[in-house]
């Protein structure tokens, strides 16, 4: 793996382009599992899942009303017709359907081999249990009739490789008649944070600690990225125990995540190890927040994983973690990783920018009456200020083209809703 981007800029790494370099580096797992269909929810599809049937399996009726051959209509003039038969959802009718006779059917139920249309009930002008009389010019073949394999063709591929499983897709697999499906295996990403000064709830806090939230943010959006965290707690900032950490790590886990230590300012014994157990970069990001990135690949006793270390500041965290590790762990998931979705939204006051690097501000966006969506931040934007992004529900994204803005600019926004 070489981590390092081919950029002329050798000081400061703009963020498309440690993401184009990130994703070039990372080749998805191979191992698969089958499952039942109730617990593949947020699970990566493994191969093309192919329909073993028509959906729907034969022509049915889109409306409760009268199937009918559209030839027997009149141009000019109302027609009474016989009816024959009724076909509901389940059981169909099975005797012919001649010339000036219909049957009474239900949505969902099978049409009848001699009819080509569907009239809705209510248009019917009048009607007893034995015939209906329907308008002219009423219907056209083909009208309220959904065709068989309308929906998938027998064959034809219901969803991809590397797709996410929503709620959705599986009842979808379930119509398919489809009870086990193949799904890559969860990827295990071990993590831990390194510094003296840090403590685990639970633990007292003595003079100059803090307690560590990254560990607990990072359980959980790898959790919510749909893989199998291993907290390996807080690792004292010495080469010996750091050392350790990660050969644990890359022991048991396809990925590493680190906070802390990978700034040129920190003690270097976390950049030390990096560089003694594999290849890593380490990058100084033209964004704010998450100037600090490291990433590579680390190797022990023939087990290697890939190796992300994120700065130490917990929003600092959660930014580089959702715009770098999340696609990439994606990606190496098997999946097929998708761009994180912005809209439009007026700010409703002005920000302070500088040109040339992207920014990621904490916002509450919220419509107004005509439907008109507004954002503002959260108040201050420090790194450090866990709260801004509990507070908020959505980033305002602030390209590295932008520069400043006054109340009323349109920004892009990028909502949290199932993402954090």
């Amino acid at each position: 793996m070489q981590a390092s981007p081919d950029t002329g800029d050798t000081d400061v790494l703009p963020v498309a382009k440690a993401l184009q370099t990130i994703l070039s580096q990372v080749s998805p797992i191979t191992d698969t599992e089958i499952l039942p269909l109730k617990q593949t929810l947020g699970r990566v599809l493994a191969a093309d899942l192919i329909s073993p049937i028509d959906v729907p399996a034969s022509d049915n009726s889109a409306m409760d009303g009268y199937a009918l051959l559209s030839a027997d209509l009149d141009s000019q003039h109302a027609v009474t017709l016989r009816i024959v038969g009724y076909a509901l959802a389940g059981h169909a009718h099975h005797g012919g359907v001649n010339a000036g006779e219909c049957v009474r059917i239900m949505t969902g139920a099978v049409v009848p081999a001699d009819c080509d249309c569907v009239l809705p009930q209510e248009i019917a002008e009048a009607a007893s249990a034995d015939e209906v009389t329907l308008p002219a010019r009423s219907a056209r073949a083909g009208d309220n009739v959904r065709l068989a394999g309308e929906d998938l063709a027998k064959g034809q591929a219901a969803l991809k490789q590397g797709r996410i499983l929503t709620p959705a897709d599986i009842g979808l697999i379930a119509s398919l008649g489809i009870g086990d499906i193949t799904v890559m295996r969860k990827l295990r990403v071990a993590h831990f944070s390194t510094g003296d000064e840090l403590r685990s709830v639970g633990q007292a806090l003595d003079e100059g600690s803090v307690y560590d939230s990254n560990r607990y943010t990072l359980h959980g959006m790898l959790m919510r990225a749909g893989c199998e965290p291993l907290d390996l707690g807080v690792i004292k900032d010495d080469p010996a125990s750091i050392e350790s950490a990660f050969q644990q790590a890359c022991k048991q886990a396809d990925a590493v995540i680190t906070s802390g230590g990978v700034s040129a300012g920190d003690a270097d014994h976390t950049r030390q190890m990096m560089n003694k157990l594999g290849d890593v970069a380490f990058w100084k990001l033209a964004m704010r927040p998450g100037r600090p990135l490291a990433f590579g690949c680390i190797q022990s006793d023939g087990h290697h994983a890939l190796m992300f270390g994120l700065p130490g500041n917990p929003v600092a965290v959660m930014v580089s973690f959702y715009f770098f590790a999340r696609p990439a762990l994606m990606k190496l998931a098997g999946a097929t990783p998708p761009s994180l979705p912005t809209i439009r939204a007026i700010s409703l006051h002005g920000i302070q920018k500088k040109t040339g690097r992207t920014e990621y501000q904490r916002g509450i966006a919220s419509r107004s009456a005509d439907g008109q969506l507004s954002v503002r931040v959260t108040g201050a934007q420090g790194s450090g200020i866990l709260s801004s992004m509990s507070d908020a529900n959505c980033m305002i994204v602030l390209h590295d083209d932008q520069g400043s803005l006054n109340a009323g600019d349109l920004v892009d926004v990028l909502m949290f809703d199932g993402l954090m």
